[in-house]
């Protein structure tokens, strides 16, 4: 039998901000991300079978009916021991991943740090600003079970969280997102030159953008474009400009702000855009962020966020309880919400206009000629993407690839 296998650990795209693994602590991140492979690949169908031969039929027996949500669907799984094997499983490996992680960062803090600053000292694209609030919906969460979250800081000058964050990805997506974790920033910069050729912006804004994986690819798609980052976490910040500066990227401004409020000129932006950062917001965030890219961007400008889709008219209550999984296990309250919301009602509601809104689908850029041959994309989340490849789609923006919805501001 044929076994999908994630790439190794050791194809990282190596840095100078980026900890020098020892063979022990490889050989961890490498079982880590096959766990995570396998639990997706081979325990979940399991937790289908469990469902449609065992807690459907009980709920249907007692109620008359099928579970019509998510939460229908939970409650009916929850005595099912493949379903508590898989979430107890996958949820422990998530737990790991950050504890190893967070080791591995610490046995080198002191180096990390100071060569942070060594890249930091003086440079004007760094703009750190110790009077920014963090919002309720991030200081409440300890985001992907990773203790402190994003900002906290236990060090001065702190950068172990996002070391921590760059260190270990790898093992929750199995290296899908590729030697330098941006497959969403470069999937993106991809769309955008293969469906605007001749775009040419002069101001790109990246909002809760964190250390900038995913803005890197953008700023070196627009190398003449002014890049901003805008986050709320120091440390990401700080790893985030040593890190681009490590890479060659010097287009890029990292601004401590929180992006809803961020003092940026109005009108002064070409395009704004954001990779998987909605779903770790609130409703009433969601709100201001859409308000304030309108702000934001100059007429004719252009809004670009990508995230999970929300569900469809044709999304089973089934796939809605497995998609919903980390909103009720993994730290992130809203992810479920997200689902729910209708982003065309939410991007008109905040001053688009219903025809400039739209909704696409973009190839994913899998390639590296970094990882080897026999290197396969697995992951987690593999099958949810199997789910949404099976289902009917009214909706054919949302049928495979990467999902993202955006719009342009009315000119003037």
């Amino acid at each position: 039998m044929s076994i999908a296998l994630p790439p190794p650990y050791d194809r990282l795209n190596r840095h100078s901000m980026l900890p020098e693994a020892s063979h022990d602590e490889s050989a961890r991140m490498n079982f880590l991300a096959n766990m995570n492979a396998h639990i997706g690949t081979a325990l979940f169908p399991g937790v289908s079978t469990a469902y449609e031969n065992c807690a459907k039929p009980a709920f249907e027996k007692e109620h008359g009916r099928a579970p019509a949500t998510s939460i229908e669907v939970r409650e009916a799984i929850k005595p099912e021991p493949a379903f508590q094997f898989w979430s107890a499983f996958r949820l422990n490996t998530q737990e790991t991943r950050q504890q190893v992680g967070r080791e591995f960062v610490f046995r080198r803090i002191d180096g990390l740090i100071a060569k942070a600053k060594e890249m930091n000292e003086g440079s004007k694209r760094l703009r750190l600003d110790s009077s920014v609030e963090i919002p309720r919906y991030i200081s409440e969460v300890d985001n992907h079970v990773m203790p402190g979250s994003y900002y906290t800081e236990v060090l001065p000058d702190d950068i172990s969280a996002p070391a921590n964050y760059e260190s270990g990805h790898y093992t929750t997506v199995a290296g899908g997102t590729g030697p330098k974790s941006d497959l969403v920033g470069r999937t993106m910069a991809k769309w955008l030159k293969d469906t605007r050729p001749d775009f040419a912006p002069k101001r790109i804004i990246d909002m809760g953008g964190g250390a900038g994986f995913n803005t890197l690819p953008i700023a070196e798609a627009y190398p003449d474009a002014e890049v901003w980052v805008v986050d709320v976490a120091a440390p990401m910040l700080r790893y985030g400009h040593a890190r681009a500066k490590e890479m060659g990227v010097d287009n890029v401004i990292f601004q401590q702000a929180d992006a809803e409020t961020v003092d940026i000129e109005p009108d002064s932006a070409d395009l704004v855009l954001s990779a998987m950062f909605f779903h770790e917001t609130s409703t009433k965030a969601v709100k201001g962020l859409l308000q304030k890219c309108n702000d934001l961007l100059v007429p004719g400008g252009m809004m670009l966020h990508m995230e999970q889709p929300n569900f469809d008219p044709d999304t089973t209550p089934f796939e809605k309880f497995v998609r919903d999984w980390d909103s009720w296990y993994n730290a992130e309250p809203f992810w479920a919400k997200l689902h729910t919301m209708d982003v065309i009602d939410e991007m008109v509601a905040a001053g688009f206009e219903a025809g400039s809104t739209f909704e696409a689908s973009a190839p994913v850029d899998r390639t590296s000629d970094t990882y080897p041959a026999w290197a396969k994309s697995v992951s987690r989340h593999s099958h949810e993407a199997k789910m949404r490849e099976t289902a009917e789609k009214p909706n054919p923006k949302k049928a495979g690839g990467m999902y993202m919805f955006g719009a342009y501001k009315q000119a003037s």
